[in-house]
């Protein structure tokens, strides 16, 4: 199979590079010496993950004996968004824990949480992300994690007090009114603004990209659970097209014969996708945080291949 060529014209991040994270010896002595206590051993080597676009810590820490985790922690006080998103997510995966139906996710083992940290242990899957530009053999094995998501989640898990989509990201649904005016714009905002119109009543992930994806030699995990939220069941699976329609593959084919989104009106992944355009190009106008010089250029290359493949969903250009 040939190498897909991207169809969007702008700066790629650099895939799996993309975060400034601390590193083991950084992290205060004190939640040091309560993870090797968790672990049994002392930490003898780690291994920082450096794909995503904050500034947690993220490492897999491995112990002279063997034992292994992979931990995220965050400063309450100097990474107050992360460590509020690091909470979020603890309460998710509790909830999905108590579920009757495993999901394709590594196992969160133990938290740590005071007024000054807040820490996730994980078990470690000895996976990696997907290549990009993707490939069809490495984006079918994510879809069909979307699809695995759906099924282990419907009904939505007891104990998870969700909101919808419209309700957690309102910006999803009026965002082209604070953009600069372009062809398509009113149609654009229309469409959006109708996406909280559908039934958002399913489980799901609503940030399934590339680098909160894990691919084994026969699994494929999820991570980064704290933007669960209700929307439609195929959202998931549209998010993960749209960068494979920025790298050059055939989507509409794939949208056609994909089990959450064959039998999907259209005109409801338009929506979608003209929501989602809107949100990327308004983030992408906000101040670059100088801790994560690459999420604007994210930001931008999505709203772009986001608003071209709706625009020829329309026959806009």
């Amino acid at each position: 199979m040939s190498q897909p060529t991207p169809r969007v014209d702008l700066p790629q991040v650099p895939h799996g590079a993309t975060a400034q994270r601390l590193t083991w010896r950084f992290l205060p002595r004190a939640l040091r010496a309560a993870v090797e206590q968790r672990l049994g051993g002392e930490v003898v080597a780690d291994e920082s993950k450096e794909s995503g676009f904050t500034t947690g810590f993220a490492s897999v820490l491995r112990t002279a004996d063997g034992g292994s985790v992979f931990l995220k922690a965050a400063s309450v006080v100097a990474q107050e968004q992360v460590a509020a998103a690091y909470r979020d997510e603890i309460t998710v995966l509790r909830a999905l824990a108590a579920h009757d139906r495993a999901l394709p996710m590594p196992r969160p083992l133990w938290v740590l949480d005071d007024d000054a940290w807040v820490a996730i242990g994980f078990e470690v899957v000895e996976g990696r992300p997907p290549r990009r530009p993707w490939r069809a053999v490495e984006l079918e094995r994510a879809l069909d994690l979307a699809e695995e998501i759906a099924a282990a989640t419907d009904p939505v898990p007891a104990g998870l007090a969700l909101r919808t989509i419209s309700e957690a990201e309102p910006s999803l649904l009026h965002a082209w009114e604070m953009l600069p005016d372009r062809p398509h714009r009113d149609e654009a905002l229309a469409l959006a603004s109708s996406y909280a119109d559908l039934p958002l009543t399913a489980f799901c992930h609503s940030d399934l990209r590339d680098d909160n994806v894990l691919l084994d030699d026969g699994s494929a995990y999820a991570v980064d659970w704290n933007h669960a939220c209700l929307s439609t069941p195929w959202q998931d699976t549209v998010d993960l097209l749209v960068s494979a329609y920025g790298d050059g593959l055939d989507v509409e084919e794939v949208l056609a014969r994909r089990a959450l989104t064959r039998d999907v009106d259209p005109e409801h992944v338009d929506r979608w996708l003209a929501a989602l355009s809107g949100f990327m190009a308004d983030a992408a106008l906000r101040p670059a945080p100088l801790n994560s010089p690459h999420l604007r250029t994210h930001s931008r290359w999505y709203a772009e291949a986001t608003w071209r493949w709706l625009g020829e969903r329309r026959r806009w250009h």
